[in-house]
């Protein structure tokens, strides 16, 4: 199992619109970006990821799966753009922050930290379990 971490603006798309998409869960489209594509790419089903909110509240709020291996984007006639589906598994006990996970020196070179814009990043296992356990959150 690999780990991810999915970004998304709250006015956009939120925490609560995943959970309410149950377990048929849904398509992480609309990603322009080469990279975050070729990470979904990568992904297989039942890898697990971090749902992030952007903008005011930057904090991991959420766990999600993958539930559908990387396929064209339906919001686009480009054959360029491919996307997974995800769906919601549990909510974090207490958000973690961007700014907690800064502060962490065991976190300094998550991807989050380092490239903080990609939508779509790796995750490590380490990583995984850390900000976990910062969220008072069960990585299973």
């Amino acid at each position: 199992m690999r780990y991810w971490l999915f970004k998304s603006e709250p006015s956009t798309w939120s925490w609560q619109d995943q959970i309410d998409k149950g377990e048929q869960g849904e398509e992480w489209d609309g990603v322009r970006n080469y990279q975050a594509r070729n990470f979904m790419r990568q992904m297989a089903l039942g890898d697990r990821g971090f749902f992030y909110h952007s903008q005011k509240e930057k904090a991991v709020v959420g766990i999600v799966e993958v539930c559908a291996a990387a396929h064209p984007d339906s919001s686009t006639d480009d054959d360029r753009w491919d996307c997974v589906d995800i769906k919601a598994i549990r909510s974090f006990t207490q958000p973690v922050t961007l700014e907690q996970i800064k502060a962490d020196p065991r976190l300094a070179e998550m991807s989050l930290v380092k490239s903080s814009r990609l939508s779509v990043q790796p995750v490590s296992l380490e990583e995984w379990q850390l900000v976990c356990a910062l969220g008072q959150t069960d990585p299973d």
